[in-house]
């Protein structure tokens, strides 16, 4: 397992969120949204939801990410979807970022499932 950079080592679930969520808007990722799922599902505390213009920004965006998570030496996680283009999903633990082609994310509408979670406002 690789060691958590120093940078990240002290940050909550909460910061890194914040974190990954402002990577992704200084590459032009459209609707950010961080749902805070503490208390309501077993498996992350927060999901950073985003969509993509095209396959290709959806795939650009989940690579952008992953290639910042590397440059922090946070374990990488899961990674799934990324071939397709319309939903990926990057597992960081207690951060899942879900990363939708536009009409994918009106069609599964994650917010709608998780409605009772509280929406925490992205920093920008």
């Amino acid at each position: 397992m690789k060691k958590i950079h120093k940078s990240l080592a002290d940050k909550s679930s909460l910061e890194i969120a914040q974190t990954l969520s402002r990577a992704a808007l200084e590459n032009k990722a459209e609707d950010v949204v961080i749902l805070d799922v503490q208390g309501i599902s077993s498996f992350a505390d927060y999901f950073v939801i985003m969509s993509g213009r095209s396959t290709r920004h959806v795939q650009g965006l989940a690579d952008i990410i992953g290639q910042y998570v590397s440059k922090k030496r946070m374990t990488q996680g899961k990674v799934e979807g990324v071939t397709e283009g319309q939903w990926v999903l990057l597992d960081y633990n207690d951060v899942v970022v879900h990363i939708f082609y536009h009409e994918s994310r009106d069609f599964y509408d994650l917010e709608g499932l998780w409605h009772d979670a509280p929406r925490v406002k992205v920093e920008e």
